[in-house]
């Protein structure tokens, strides 16, 4: 009986230390107004990224509401990318808009659904959020990157990236927020984040 009870308590600490934290609730009201900042670059220096090589393509801020977090430990990716955010500005920020939505992230997806009516344009909420996969610049910044939770207004500064493994494994991001479905989510090597 003792050996249940431990193996209980085990299995309990191990879901707790995986799980993403627990979100927070904002007062209605545009939470992150301006839209991302993306400067193309040519020619970057590729940065050596433990066994990948990653391609700078952009230059990349953002300052938006997190709308979901999902941790990576078991999939090909998590070796570079340990987390995604679902990111959301403008009316994507909005917690009179966001209530209306149910909004999901699992496989590296981000999804979304309503009911009746959208709160506003599809359009506008494709434009407006993204799943974003996050390549932390070192320890520093993985760790900031572990208190983000859902409902925080997140600051990101970095690149947009293609990186590369030496088996010929290749992975690249969007370049623009209008895009929807595979291949539409920004693959980010993260070089500073705040958020509050």
């Amino acid at each position: 009986m003792k050996r249940w009870v431990v193996a209980a308590l085990v299995l309990v600490l191990i879901g707790w230390w995986m799980a993403p934290p627990m979100g927070r609730d904002r007062a209605p009201g545009v939470l992150a107004p301006q839209l991302p900042v993306q400067e193309d670059l040519h020619d970057a220096t590729a940065i050596e990224h433990g066994d990948f090589l990653l391609t700078p393509l952009a230059r990349f801020t953002i300052e938006a509401r997190v709308l979901g977090r999902e941790d990576y430990r078991f999939d090909a990716e998590a070796a570079l990318s340990p987390m995604d955010l679902a990111l959301g500005w403008g009316r994507m920020s909005d917690s009179a808009v966001l209530d209306r939505l149910d909004i999901r992230q699992s496989m590296r997806f981000y999804s979304y659904r309503w009911r009746d009516q959208p709160p506003v344009p599809p359009r506008e909420i494709v434009a407006s959020s993204a799943n974003m996969h996050l390549v932390p610049a070192d320890g520093a910044i993985a760790r900031q990157l572990k208190r983000v939770r859902r409902g925080d207004v997140v600051r990101i500064e970095g690149y947009l990236i293609q990186a590369r493994r030496h088996d010929g494994w290749l992975w690249r991001s969007s370049l623009t927020r209008q895009d929807s479905g595979a291949g539409a989510c920004e693959l980010v090597y993260v070089t500073a984040v705040s958020h509050s």
